[in-house]
Protein backbone atom coordinates (compact mmCIF):
# COMPACT_ATOMS: atom_id res chain seq x y z
CA UNK A 1 0.00 0.00 0.00
CA UNK A 2 2.88 2.44 0.82
CA UNK A 3 4.09 2.12 -2.89
CA UNK A 4 0.53 2.67 -4.53
CA UNK A 5 0.24 6.03 -2.02
CA UNK A 6 3.93 7.05 -3.20
CA UNK A 7 2.12 7.30 -6.26
CA UNK A 8 -1.05 9.55 -5.11
CA UNK A 9 -0.59 12.00 -2.32
CA UNK A 10 2.39 13.93 -1.01
CA UNK A 11 5.23 12.47 0.60
CA UNK A 12 5.15 13.56 4.14
CA UNK A 13 1.04 12.35 4.08
CA UNK A 14 2.01 8.89 3.08
CA UNK A 15 2.82 7.69 6.93
CA UNK A 16 -0.26 9.05 8.67
CA UNK A 17 -2.93 8.02 5.32
CA UNK A 18 -1.22 4.49 5.88
CA UNK A 19 -1.72 4.81 9.95
CA UNK A 20 -5.59 5.64 9.15
CA UNK A 21 -5.84 3.06 6.02
CA UNK A 22 -4.52 0.37 8.76
CA UNK A 23 -6.12 1.40 11.75
CA UNK A 24 -10.05 1.37 10.34
CA UNK A 25 -9.10 -1.80 8.20
CA UNK A 26 -9.86 0.50 4.89
CA UNK A 27 -10.14 -1.34 1.47
CA UNK A 28 -8.80 1.42 -0.31
CA UNK A 29 -9.53 1.17 -4.28
CA UNK A 30 -7.99 3.41 -6.89
CA UNK A 31 -10.29 3.57 -10.03
CA UNK A 32 -10.79 4.89 -13.39
CA UNK A 33 -11.47 9.55 -13.32
CA UNK A 34 -15.01 9.66 -13.09
CA UNK A 35 -17.04 13.11 -14.02
CA UNK A 36 -19.08 13.19 -11.17
CA UNK A 37 -17.55 12.56 -7.93
CA UNK A 38 -13.77 12.50 -6.95
CA UNK A 39 -14.35 9.58 -4.59
CA UNK A 40 -17.02 7.95 -2.19
CA UNK A 41 -16.74 5.38 1.19
CA UNK A 42 -19.47 3.21 1.59
CA UNK A 43 -19.64 0.41 4.09
CA UNK A 44 -19.30 -3.51 3.09
CA UNK A 45 -21.66 -6.05 4.11
CA UNK A 46 -19.26 -7.43 6.57
CA UNK A 47 -18.81 -4.63 7.98
CA UNK A 48 -15.57 -4.13 6.63
CA UNK A 49 -14.91 -0.42 4.68
CA UNK A 50 -14.70 0.19 1.40
CA UNK A 51 -13.40 3.91 0.06
CA UNK A 52 -12.58 5.11 -3.76
CA UNK A 53 -10.60 7.24 -4.84
CA UNK A 54 -10.19 8.37 -8.58
CA UNK A 55 -6.50 7.86 -10.03
CA UNK A 56 -6.05 11.50 -10.11
CA UNK A 57 -2.66 13.28 -11.23
CA UNK A 58 -3.22 15.90 -8.41
CA UNK A 59 -1.66 14.55 -5.21
CA UNK A 60 -2.85 17.71 -3.68
CA UNK A 61 -6.35 16.88 -4.37
CA UNK A 62 -6.43 13.08 -4.12
CA UNK A 63 -4.95 13.59 -0.55
CA UNK A 64 -8.22 15.61 0.12
CA UNK A 65 -10.37 13.50 -1.45
CA UNK A 66 -8.85 10.64 0.70
CA UNK A 67 -9.28 12.60 3.53
CA UNK A 68 -13.20 13.52 2.76
CA UNK A 69 -13.89 10.19 2.32
CA UNK A 70 -12.36 8.71 5.45
CA UNK A 71 -14.13 11.18 7.63
CA UNK A 72 -17.42 9.89 6.18
CA UNK A 73 -16.33 6.70 8.03
CA UNK A 74 -15.03 7.94 11.06
CA UNK A 75 -18.32 10.58 11.48
CA UNK A 76 -20.47 7.42 10.71
CA UNK A 77 -19.12 5.53 13.64
CA UNK A 78 -18.64 8.19 16.38
CA UNK A 79 -21.76 9.79 16.17
CA UNK A 80 -23.74 6.77 14.32
CA UNK A 81 -25.14 6.12 11.35
CA UNK A 82 -28.42 8.27 10.76
CA UNK A 83 -26.59 11.69 10.82
CA UNK A 84 -26.72 13.34 7.16
CA UNK A 85 -23.62 12.64 4.65
CA UNK A 86 -22.21 15.76 4.75
CA UNK A 87 -24.12 17.58 8.18
CA UNK A 88 -22.08 19.31 11.26
CA UNK A 89 -20.84 15.95 12.47
CA UNK A 90 -19.37 15.15 9.20
CA UNK A 91 -18.08 19.24 8.55
CA UNK A 92 -16.29 19.12 12.03
CA UNK A 93 -14.97 15.72 11.85
CA UNK A 94 -13.01 16.20 8.54
CA UNK A 95 -11.90 19.71 9.90
CA UNK A 96 -10.43 17.53 12.83
CA UNK A 97 -8.82 15.20 10.32
CA UNK A 98 -7.14 17.37 8.16
CA UNK A 99 -5.66 19.95 10.36
CA UNK A 100 -2.35 17.77 10.63
CA UNK A 101 -1.79 18.08 6.87
CA UNK A 102 -2.42 21.58 6.74
CA UNK A 103 1.16 22.69 7.17
CA UNK A 104 3.83 23.53 4.95
CA UNK A 105 5.64 20.21 4.49
CA UNK A 106 2.47 18.96 3.02
CA UNK A 107 0.53 21.41 0.76
CA UNK A 108 2.52 24.66 -1.24
CA UNK A 109 2.33 27.93 0.83
CA UNK A 110 -0.31 29.08 -1.97
CA UNK A 111 -2.78 26.66 -0.89
CA UNK A 112 -2.32 27.14 2.45
CA UNK A 113 -4.38 29.99 2.83
CA UNK A 114 -7.23 28.89 0.79
CA UNK A 115 -7.14 25.82 2.72
CA UNK A 116 -7.29 27.19 5.76
CA UNK A 117 -10.26 29.24 4.75
CA UNK A 118 -12.08 26.41 2.80
CA UNK A 119 -11.71 24.53 6.14
CA UNK A 120 -13.36 26.90 8.41
CA UNK A 121 -16.87 25.50 6.93
CA UNK A 122 -15.83 22.35 4.42
CA UNK A 123 -18.50 21.61 1.65
CA UNK A 124 -19.61 18.81 0.16
CA UNK A 125 -17.15 19.48 -2.75
CA UNK A 126 -13.89 21.14 -2.76
CA UNK A 127 -15.08 21.79 -6.06
CA UNK A 128 -17.56 24.28 -5.04
CA UNK A 129 -14.72 26.49 -3.61
CA UNK A 130 -13.63 28.72 -6.91
CA UNK A 131 -10.89 29.90 -5.51
CA UNK A 132 -9.64 26.48 -4.47
CA UNK A 133 -10.60 24.64 -6.97
CA UNK A 134 -8.62 27.26 -9.87
CA UNK A 135 -5.85 27.09 -7.66
CA UNK A 136 -5.55 23.53 -7.27
CA UNK A 137 -5.74 22.94 -11.15
CA UNK A 138 -2.97 24.42 -11.07
CA UNK A 139 -1.15 21.12 -9.84
CA UNK A 140 -2.77 18.67 -12.10
CA UNK A 141 0.17 17.31 -14.22
CA UNK A 142 -2.30 16.09 -16.95
CA UNK A 143 -3.67 17.97 -20.48
CA UNK A 144 -7.16 19.02 -19.18
CA UNK A 145 -9.82 19.36 -21.69
CA UNK A 146 -12.11 21.23 -19.53
CA UNK A 147 -13.17 24.80 -18.33
CA UNK A 148 -15.49 25.80 -15.39
CA UNK A 149 -18.35 27.47 -16.77
CA UNK A 150 -17.49 30.70 -14.76
CA UNK A 151 -14.71 31.09 -16.87
CA UNK A 152 -16.89 30.78 -20.76
CA UNK A 153 -18.03 34.21 -21.95
CA UNK A 154 -21.79 34.45 -21.72
CA UNK A 155 -23.19 33.02 -24.95
CA UNK A 156 -20.69 30.34 -25.24
CA UNK A 157 -21.84 27.08 -26.32
CA UNK A 158 -20.04 24.08 -24.08
CA UNK A 159 -20.33 20.00 -24.19
CA UNK A 160 -20.94 18.28 -20.94
CA UNK A 161 -19.13 14.51 -20.12
CA UNK A 162 -22.86 13.04 -21.59
CA UNK A 163 -22.54 14.73 -24.40
CA UNK A 164 -25.00 17.21 -24.53
CA UNK A 165 -24.39 20.83 -25.14
CA UNK A 166 -25.73 23.46 -23.81
CA UNK A 167 -25.62 27.92 -24.33
CA UNK A 168 -24.39 29.69 -21.34
CA UNK A 169 -26.79 32.76 -19.83
CA UNK A 170 -26.33 34.83 -17.39
CA UNK A 171 -25.99 34.28 -13.70
CA UNK A 172 -28.58 33.87 -11.64
CA UNK A 173 -27.41 34.39 -7.88
CA UNK A 174 -25.10 31.67 -7.57
CA UNK A 175 -25.61 29.83 -10.37
CA UNK A 176 -25.36 30.37 -14.24
CA UNK A 177 -28.80 29.94 -16.47
CA UNK A 178 -27.75 27.80 -19.32
CA UNK A 179 -29.83 26.89 -22.71
CA UNK A 180 -29.95 23.40 -23.40
CA UNK A 181 -29.39 23.88 -27.03
CA UNK A 182 -31.44 20.97 -28.19
CA UNK A 183 -34.29 21.56 -26.37
CA UNK A 184 -34.47 24.71 -25.30
CA UNK A 185 -35.06 23.83 -21.73
CA UNK A 186 -32.97 25.67 -18.99
CA UNK A 187 -30.60 24.22 -16.12
CA UNK A 188 -28.85 25.79 -13.54
CA UNK A 189 -24.93 25.11 -13.53
CA UNK A 190 -22.58 25.67 -10.94
CA UNK A 191 -19.90 27.86 -11.68
CA UNK A 192 -17.14 25.15 -11.09
CA UNK A 193 -18.91 22.67 -13.49
CA UNK A 194 -15.96 21.55 -15.61
CA UNK A 195 -16.96 21.58 -19.28
CA UNK A 196 -16.04 20.99 -22.72
CA UNK A 197 -15.54 24.62 -23.99
CA UNK A 198 -17.08 24.27 -28.25
CA UNK A 199 -17.33 28.07 -29.36
CA UNK A 200 -17.62 31.36 -28.56
CA UNK A 201 -20.68 33.72 -28.56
Amino acid sequence: MEEVLERYIPERAIHPCLELIKSHEIHLKIVNERVTRHGDYRRLPGGGHMITVNAMTNKYRFLITLIHECAHLVAFETFGRRIKPHGKEWKLTFQQMMLPFLRPEVFPNQLLPLLARHFKNPKASSSTDSALSIALREFDTATRDTQYVFELPEGSTFRLYNGRIFRKGPKKIKRYQCVEVATGKLYLFQPQAEVEWLARP
